[in-house]
């Protein structure tokens, strides 16, 4: 019988420095003109403030509907406007409100990411299952799928008794250093179902099981955390951490989980992103650093901003912060790709999806705007692909990707936010020249 394995498993910053130098793949400065891809629709913008509900596009995810693929649905996040659901013509399916706060002065709910999970197995039979983390009360969300009624596809099955992730009451809800980021991962050994959390402002992802009530509904249990770096040994000794407000850490937000090896990717946005066992077992390293890692900066308080001092040089060449949406594009044989959005700098990059230790770069691109139809994707904060066919309009997959910047506000004086959808045929295309 193996021993049990520790609750939470830290990496100290000289770890992390060591593991750093051995773990980032060869690359050479300069990839020239990057190849656009366009999107072929795009849902109806959202408005970040009270006339628009306080609805923020964040992240997607993508699901398929096995018996009509033509009738498969993408669910997306809106932050304070809860959940929305689209069909492949991008056109609103569902809308889905976040909860309140327990009180009037307590924060409200905030759905700020969201995956998928398949089959899982309830009281009421197996199902589907949209999952998402309330920011805003410190909880995961859960919602099951069900195409047997179109209009209303989503169902709250969450377990009423489900606690605070990361928080101890509700004062510490309240000060929203709270569930974030989200990947979710069946373990094929074992068969459990897992959702891997990340924490706002702070450095943890915890591992949670998910655990199934009599009465049909969802809840989980807590297994262990991992704690990454906030402070980092560079090549000439000296420590580094991101710049940031005061008592903020490099949070945690786009993570996927690869089903072929239990490999978890987590994009640290002022770092870069990581690869550690989906168990968060073992040690975690670095498959690409951002531009600006290592770059001393100073935070004014007046401008909240923070002012950079000069670069190093030990940064990477292909990411420029914020890392954000990790997704996978998976090929039957084994190959395929990691995605990043690169909000920085407007791109995506893409990196091998392989068994082995590293994940080479591969190829970028950028998703631009389309004459007289969409505007392209800026400042990304979440993307979905799904690498399986989805009838006529998208028969070699789909790739969602969120649009910080829609050209719909900029009419109004407003800031507007959605979702581009682009055909994945296209995008493998623009990664293979």
């Amino acid at each position: 019988m193996a021993r049990p394995l520790p609750r939470s498993f830290a990496v100290s910053a000289l770890t992390a420095s060591l593991v750093l130098t051995a773990a980032l793949p060869a690359s050479a400065k300069g990839d020239g003109a990057l190849p656009t891809v366009l999107p072929r629709v795009e849902t109806a913008p959202l408005y970040d403030d009270e006339a628009g509900g306080n609805a923020d596009a964040d992240d997607p995810a993508i699901w398929r509907n096995a018996a009509r693929p033509d009738a498969s649905l993408v669910v997306a996040t809106a932050k304070e406007g809860g959940l929305r659901v689209y069909d492949l013509d991008a056109r609103l399916v569902q809308s889905i409100a976040a909860p309140a706060g327990p009180g009037p002065d307590d924060a409200p709910g905030r759905f700020n990411n969201v995956d998928l999970l398949h089959g899982l197995k309830l009281s009421t039979g197996r199902a589907d299952l949209a999952v998402t983390t309330d920011r805003g009360n410190d909880r995961l969300r859960f919602y099951r799928v069900d195409p047997r009624t179109p209009s209303r596809p989503l169902t709250d099955v969450t377990d009423p008794a489900a606690a605070p992730v990361f928080s101890a009451d509700q004062a510490e809800i309240n000060e929203q250093r709270t569930a974030y980021g989200l990947a979710t991962w069946t373990d094929r050994a074992t068969g459990r179902s897992y959702a891997l959390v990340s924490r706002r402002e702070r450095t943890t992802v915890a591992l949670l099981e998910l655990t199934a009530t009599t009465d049909g509904k969802v809840g989980y249990r807590k297994v262990r955390t991992l704690t990454l770096p906030s402070t980092f040994r560079l090549p000439n000794g000296a420590s580094w951490s991101p710049c940031g407000e005061p008592g903020e850490l490099p949070q945690v937000e786009g993570m996927v989980v690869d089903p072929a090896n239990g490999t978890l990717y987590a994009g640290q946005e002022d770092v870069g992103i990581w690869r550690v066992p989906a168990a968060l077992t073992g040690a975690p390293r670095l498959v690409d650093t951002v531009r600006e890692y290592g770059v001393p900066g100073t935070y004014d308080e007046a401008t909240e901003e923070c002012v950079p001092g000069e670069d190093p040089g030990y940064g990477g060449d292909r990411l420029s912060s914020d890392v954000e949406g990790l997704t996978l594009v998976t090929e039957k044989d084994g190959d395929g790709y990691l995605l990043a959005s690169s909000q920085g700098d407007d791109t995506f990059a893409a990196y091998d999806r392989e068994l082995a230790e590293h994940n080479e770069y591969e190829a970028g691109f950028r998703v631009g705007a389309t004459a007289g139809g969409p505007d392209g994707s800026e400042e990304c904060d979440g993307a979905a692909a799904l690498s399986e066919p989805l009838g006529r309009r998208y028969p070699h997959g789909l790739l969602v990707v969120q649009d910080g910047h829609d050209d719909a506000g900029e009419a109004e004086g407003r800031t507007a936010t959605n979702f581009k959808f682009v055909d994945l045929g296209k995008v493998l295309g623009a990664l293979d020249d």
